[in-house]
């Protein structure tokens, strides 16, 4: 065979493979089923044997055991969907291994675990103490999940009858020095609002890498780390901004969360002036720059 058909075998079959890929879904390795992983693997095989194939007509047969192998999976999986008997045969089913604090000998052996497997499965989750697990489970793709006991669960807001804000994820309004300006729309913001930012903190926007706006309207920036130091301003001026207006930004937060009339006020206050110091700052680092 040719140098130049095995290029084309193989340009096509990688164009196959990614197409069938794409339509079977996209999971963690982790996440598989032992049916989806055999899947994988088979499809790998085929992949590779269709280009070093010698017969001219092999390639289409390997095509077709491709396509078979997807429709298979396609199937299998509405079978999964519709019926729970075939779910729980071809996934299978969670195991319990820790229950009421007690480990359950007999399920770890079910799953061919070993105590000391057990324990590194815990260590993974940073528990280092079995006392502290109040229930641990298998799931049917080999990972451990572990509730803590009531008094070993981090405290939270809830525990505590707190009110909290909903909390935005962050956005990227630079990205490789770019200016995104949908993003900046999306989030009530406008380029003129995010070049006054940098301005704060010292920076144009040439020198600016990364930049990210958390839900208080803070904005973060990562700057280009090979510009000259005669067109970037230093970094350590922007990283102090920054972290300035995030202490803003928490006192004005532990203010609204404040039940007591005094302590409310005491943290709005201490706000207040944090931001008279860092626009002192600002205006400082400007005069310098």
């Amino acid at each position: 065979m040719s140098w130049y058909l095995v290029v084309l075998k193989t340009a096509f079959t990688v164009v196959i493979l990614l197409v069938l890929t794409r339509l079977i879904g996209k999971k963690q390795v982790s996440q598989l089923s032992l049916f989806e992983y055999i899947t994988g693997i088979t499809l790998g095989s085929i992949a590779a044997y269709i280009p070093l194939e010698s017969e001219p007509t092999s390639w289409y047969l390997g095509a077709l055991s491709l396509l078979v192998w997807v429709i298979m999976a396609f199937v299998i999986e509405y079978l999964e969907i519709k019926s729970k008997k075939m779910r729980k045969w071809i996934i299978g089913t969670e195991t319990v291994l820790i229950k009421q604090g007690k480990v359950l000998e007999e399920n770890l052996k079910k799953e061919r675990m070993t105590a000391i497997e057990l324990m590194s499965k815990l260590r993974a989750k940073n528990i280092f103490n079995l006392s502290e697990v109040e229930f641990a489970i298998m799931e049917p793709d080999g990972s451990v999940n572990v509730m803590l006991k009531k008094e070993h669960q981090p405290l939270t807001a809830s525990m505590l009858h707190l009110p909290v804000n909903r909390e935005r994820e962050p956005e990227m309004v630079i990205i490789d020095g770019q200016i995104e300006k949908e993003v900046l729309s999306r989030i009530g913001k406008n380029e003129k609002w995010l070049l006054k930012e940098l301005e704060k903190q010292g920076l144009k926007l040439e020198d600016v890498f990364l930049a990210q706006v958390d839900s208080s309207g803070n904005l973060w920036t990562d700057l280009y780390q090979d510009r000259s130091s005669s067109r970037s301003r230093p970094h350590w001026r922007a990283n102090l901004i920054q972290a300035l207006e995030t202490c803003e930004a928490e006192l004005k937060k532990s203010g609204q969360l404040a039940q007591d009339p005094d302590e409310k006020q005491m943290y709005l206050n201490t706000a207040r002036d944090l931001k008279e110091i860092t626009k002192d700052i600002q205006s400082r680092f400007l005069s310098l720059s």
